[in-house]
Protein backbone atom coordinates (compact mmCIF):
# COMPACT_ATOMS: atom_id res chain seq x y z
CA UNK A 1 0.00 0.00 0.00
CA UNK A 2 1.02 3.59 -1.00
CA UNK A 3 2.15 5.56 2.22
CA UNK A 4 0.12 8.67 2.16
CA UNK A 5 1.40 11.56 1.26
CA UNK A 6 1.08 14.45 4.07
CA UNK A 7 1.69 18.45 3.58
CA UNK A 8 4.69 19.44 5.92
CA UNK A 9 2.95 22.57 7.06
CA UNK A 10 -0.31 21.85 8.14
CA UNK A 11 -1.10 25.44 8.69
CA UNK A 12 -0.50 26.34 4.89
CA UNK A 13 -3.07 23.70 4.19
CA UNK A 14 -5.72 24.40 6.25
CA UNK A 15 -5.52 27.98 4.99
CA UNK A 16 -5.60 26.84 1.53
CA UNK A 17 -8.85 24.32 2.43
CA UNK A 18 -10.47 27.67 4.02
CA UNK A 19 -9.96 29.36 0.77
CA UNK A 20 -11.07 26.58 -1.46
CA UNK A 21 -14.12 25.90 0.59
CA UNK A 22 -15.03 30.01 0.75
CA UNK A 23 -14.39 29.43 -3.53
CA UNK A 24 -17.13 26.45 -3.92
CA UNK A 25 -19.61 27.58 -1.57
CA UNK A 26 -19.84 31.02 -1.21
CA UNK A 27 -20.07 33.41 1.85
CA UNK A 28 -20.18 30.96 5.57
CA UNK A 29 -20.50 31.60 8.71
CA UNK A 30 -17.52 30.62 11.27
CA UNK A 31 -19.80 27.70 12.74
CA UNK A 32 -20.18 26.12 9.32
CA UNK A 33 -16.51 26.72 8.13
CA UNK A 34 -15.05 25.03 11.33
CA UNK A 35 -18.17 21.93 10.96
CA UNK A 36 -17.30 21.20 6.75
CA UNK A 37 -13.93 21.55 7.72
CA UNK A 38 -13.73 19.68 10.89
CA UNK A 39 -12.05 22.16 12.74
CA UNK A 40 -12.56 23.11 16.18
CA UNK A 41 -14.21 26.74 16.28
CA UNK A 42 -11.14 27.84 17.70
CA UNK A 43 -8.65 26.78 14.87
CA UNK A 44 -11.44 28.08 12.19
CA UNK A 45 -11.22 31.74 14.10
CA UNK A 46 -7.33 31.71 13.89
CA UNK A 47 -7.26 30.82 10.32
CA UNK A 48 -9.98 33.20 9.02
CA UNK A 49 -8.26 36.19 11.16
CA UNK A 50 -5.24 35.51 9.36
CA UNK A 51 -6.83 35.28 6.14
CA UNK A 52 -8.86 38.67 7.20
CA UNK A 53 -5.33 40.63 8.57
CA UNK A 54 -3.89 39.69 4.83
CA UNK A 55 -6.76 40.54 2.90
CA UNK A 56 -7.53 37.59 1.40
CA UNK A 57 -11.00 37.34 2.63
CA UNK A 58 -13.65 40.11 4.53
CA UNK A 59 -16.69 39.55 6.89
CA UNK A 60 -19.53 40.90 6.44
CA UNK A 61 -20.69 43.45 9.04
CA UNK A 62 -24.13 42.44 9.29
CA UNK A 63 -24.19 38.59 8.88
CA UNK A 64 -20.54 37.85 10.08
CA UNK A 65 -20.51 35.56 7.08
CA UNK A 66 -17.06 35.01 5.13
CA UNK A 67 -16.38 35.49 1.77
CA UNK A 68 -13.10 35.78 -0.51
CA UNK A 69 -11.87 39.42 -1.35
CA UNK A 70 -11.48 40.65 -5.13
CA UNK A 71 -7.85 40.41 -4.17
CA UNK A 72 -7.66 37.05 -5.82
CA UNK A 73 -9.52 38.49 -8.69
CA UNK A 74 -6.30 40.89 -8.91
CA UNK A 75 -4.05 38.18 -8.43
CA UNK A 76 -5.77 35.86 -11.06
CA UNK A 77 -5.74 39.21 -13.45
CA UNK A 78 -1.86 39.86 -12.96
CA UNK A 79 -1.28 35.90 -14.08
CA UNK A 80 -4.00 35.99 -16.63
CA UNK A 81 -1.89 39.38 -18.01
CA UNK A 82 1.47 37.73 -17.38
CA UNK A 83 0.09 34.44 -19.53
CA UNK A 84 -1.39 35.92 -22.16
CA UNK A 85 1.59 38.94 -22.76
CA UNK A 86 4.63 36.13 -23.07
CA UNK A 87 2.56 34.12 -25.69
CA UNK A 88 1.65 37.22 -27.29
CA UNK A 89 5.70 38.89 -27.26
CA UNK A 90 7.54 35.30 -27.11
CA UNK A 91 7.49 35.59 -31.32
CA UNK A 92 9.17 38.99 -31.51
CA UNK A 93 11.56 37.98 -28.23
CA UNK A 94 12.56 34.62 -30.45
CA UNK A 95 12.48 37.35 -33.95
CA UNK A 96 15.54 39.64 -31.38
CA UNK A 97 17.38 36.37 -30.40
CA UNK A 98 17.65 35.11 -33.61
CA UNK A 99 18.56 38.44 -35.51
CA UNK A 100 21.15 39.55 -32.42
CA UNK A 101 22.76 35.98 -31.84
CA UNK A 102 21.74 37.10 -28.20
CA UNK A 103 19.74 36.13 -24.79
CA UNK A 104 16.93 37.87 -24.61
CA UNK A 105 14.51 38.21 -21.41
CA UNK A 106 10.98 39.14 -20.67
CA UNK A 107 10.58 40.17 -17.07
CA UNK A 108 7.63 41.33 -15.03
CA UNK A 109 7.96 43.36 -11.99
CA UNK A 110 7.05 42.45 -8.47
CA UNK A 111 7.47 44.74 -5.46
CA UNK A 112 11.21 45.54 -5.86
CA UNK A 113 12.58 42.43 -8.05
CA UNK A 114 11.86 41.86 -11.27
CA UNK A 115 10.91 38.06 -12.25
CA UNK A 116 11.76 36.16 -15.72
CA UNK A 117 8.73 35.17 -17.29
CA UNK A 118 10.62 34.64 -21.00
CA UNK A 119 13.54 34.06 -21.71
CA UNK A 120 15.40 32.79 -25.13
CA UNK A 121 18.73 31.92 -25.35
CA UNK A 122 20.85 32.45 -28.63
CA UNK A 123 22.33 29.82 -30.92
CA UNK A 124 25.26 28.39 -31.44
CA UNK A 125 28.68 30.70 -29.41
CA UNK A 126 25.78 32.37 -27.71
CA UNK A 127 26.48 32.98 -23.55
CA UNK A 128 25.07 30.52 -21.38
CA UNK A 129 23.51 32.90 -18.74
CA UNK A 130 22.29 31.68 -15.01
CA UNK A 131 19.04 32.76 -15.03
CA UNK A 132 15.58 31.25 -15.76
CA UNK A 133 12.08 31.22 -16.14
CA UNK A 134 10.63 32.37 -12.61
CA UNK A 135 13.92 33.10 -11.17
CA UNK A 136 14.11 37.05 -9.42
CA UNK A 137 16.74 39.93 -9.58
CA UNK A 138 17.49 42.72 -7.76
CA UNK A 139 16.05 46.06 -9.59
CA UNK A 140 18.35 48.23 -8.19
CA UNK A 141 21.72 46.21 -9.89
CA UNK A 142 20.02 45.09 -13.26
CA UNK A 143 19.13 46.39 -16.61
CA UNK A 144 16.03 45.57 -16.34
CA UNK A 145 15.49 46.98 -13.51
CA UNK A 146 16.38 50.14 -13.80
CA UNK A 147 14.33 50.33 -16.98
CA UNK A 148 11.39 49.49 -14.76
CA UNK A 149 12.78 52.07 -12.02
CA UNK A 150 13.10 54.83 -14.13
CA UNK A 151 9.57 55.71 -15.33
CA UNK A 152 8.46 55.96 -11.22
CA UNK A 153 8.90 59.25 -9.16
CA UNK A 154 11.83 59.25 -7.16
CA UNK A 155 10.45 59.24 -3.80
CA UNK A 156 9.12 55.75 -4.87
CA UNK A 157 12.04 54.94 -6.09
CA UNK A 158 13.60 55.36 -2.83
CA UNK A 159 11.02 53.43 -1.12
CA UNK A 160 12.47 50.62 -3.36
CA UNK A 161 15.95 51.11 -2.08
CA UNK A 162 15.49 51.38 1.28
CA UNK A 163 13.18 47.95 1.08
CA UNK A 164 16.12 46.22 -0.78
CA UNK A 165 19.03 44.30 0.48
CA UNK A 166 21.65 45.98 -1.04
CA UNK A 167 24.71 43.39 -1.96
CA UNK A 168 27.86 44.44 -3.89
CA UNK A 169 27.13 41.39 -6.09
CA UNK A 170 30.44 42.19 -8.18
CA UNK A 171 32.77 45.52 -8.01
CA UNK A 172 30.58 47.39 -10.89
CA UNK A 173 27.57 46.80 -8.22
CA UNK A 174 25.60 49.83 -7.35
CA UNK A 175 25.77 50.27 -3.82
CA UNK A 176 24.18 54.11 -3.15
CA UNK A 177 21.57 55.80 -3.59
CA UNK A 178 23.20 58.62 -5.17
CA UNK A 179 24.71 56.07 -7.86
CA UNK A 180 21.91 54.80 -9.10
CA UNK A 181 19.65 58.09 -9.27
CA UNK A 182 22.84 59.21 -11.47
CA UNK A 183 21.80 55.93 -13.66
CA UNK A 184 17.96 56.75 -13.29
CA UNK A 185 18.85 59.92 -14.75
CA UNK A 186 20.42 58.63 -17.82
CA UNK A 187 17.74 55.85 -18.19
CA UNK A 188 14.63 58.92 -18.67
CA UNK A 189 17.64 61.00 -21.08
CA UNK A 190 18.34 57.83 -23.73
CA UNK A 191 14.91 55.51 -22.78
CA UNK A 192 17.33 52.51 -22.37
CA UNK A 193 18.92 50.81 -19.28
CA UNK A 194 22.76 49.12 -19.31
CA UNK A 195 23.96 47.20 -16.57
CA UNK A 196 27.63 47.13 -16.95
CA UNK A 197 28.67 43.61 -15.23
CA UNK A 198 26.75 44.87 -12.05
CA UNK A 199 24.55 41.81 -10.97
CA UNK A 200 26.91 38.87 -12.92
CA UNK A 201 30.42 39.42 -13.95
CA UNK A 202 31.37 38.97 -17.46
CA UNK A 203 27.55 39.93 -18.73
CA UNK A 204 26.62 43.44 -19.80
CA UNK A 205 22.84 44.02 -21.22
CA UNK A 206 20.67 46.81 -22.19
CA UNK A 207 17.08 47.03 -21.73
CA UNK A 208 13.52 48.89 -22.01
CA UNK A 209 10.68 49.22 -20.18
CA UNK A 210 7.38 48.27 -21.01
CA UNK A 211 3.77 49.10 -19.84
CA UNK A 212 0.81 46.86 -19.40
CA UNK A 213 -2.59 47.90 -19.78
CA UNK A 214 -2.61 50.22 -16.93
CA UNK A 215 -0.04 52.20 -18.05
CA UNK A 216 2.11 50.93 -15.27
CA UNK A 217 6.05 49.84 -16.44
CA UNK A 218 5.50 46.44 -15.32
CA UNK A 219 7.67 44.33 -18.08
CA UNK A 220 11.00 44.98 -19.53
CA UNK A 221 12.91 43.38 -22.18
CA UNK A 222 16.48 43.07 -22.37
CA UNK A 223 19.27 41.52 -24.55
CA UNK A 224 22.10 40.23 -22.64
CA UNK A 225 25.80 39.33 -23.81
CA UNK A 226 29.34 38.63 -22.64
CA UNK A 227 31.93 41.95 -22.33
CA UNK A 228 33.74 41.25 -25.01
CA UNK A 229 30.80 41.28 -27.48
CA UNK A 230 28.66 44.19 -25.67
CA UNK A 231 31.01 47.01 -27.02
CA UNK A 232 30.20 50.70 -27.12
CA UNK A 233 29.87 50.34 -30.76
CA UNK A 234 27.50 47.34 -30.44
CA UNK A 235 25.77 48.98 -27.46
CA UNK A 236 24.75 51.36 -30.18
CA UNK A 237 23.31 48.76 -32.68
CA UNK A 238 21.69 47.24 -30.17
CA UNK A 239 19.72 50.03 -28.48
CA UNK A 240 18.13 51.23 -31.75
CA UNK A 241 17.13 47.30 -32.16
CA UNK A 242 15.52 47.37 -28.91
CA UNK A 243 13.76 50.55 -28.71
CA UNK A 244 12.20 49.64 -31.79
CA UNK A 245 11.16 46.30 -30.77
CA UNK A 246 9.72 48.00 -27.70
CA UNK A 247 7.46 49.90 -30.42
CA UNK A 248 6.76 46.96 -31.97
CA UNK A 249 5.72 45.11 -28.75
CA UNK A 250 3.49 48.29 -27.93
CA UNK A 251 1.88 47.45 -31.39
CA UNK A 252 1.21 43.71 -30.29
CA UNK A 253 -0.22 44.22 -26.85
CA UNK A 254 -2.54 46.92 -27.90
CA UNK A 255 -1.19 50.18 -25.86
CA UNK A 256 1.05 51.93 -28.82
CA UNK A 257 2.26 55.85 -27.36
CA UNK A 258 1.59 54.73 -23.97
Amino acid sequence: MAEEVKNPIQVAERLFRVIELLAERGPMGLVELSCVLGFHKSTAHRLVSSLQFMGYIRQDEESLKYSLSLKFLEIGSRILAQTDTVSLVHPSLKRLSEYTKETVHLVSREGIEAVYIDKVESGTGALRMVSRVGSRIPLYCSGVGKALLAPLPDEEILDIWKASDIKKLTPNTITTFAGLMEQIVRVRQDGYAFDNEENEGGVRCIAVSLADYHKEPVYAVSISAPVNRMTDERLSELKEVLLGLKDEIADILGFAGR
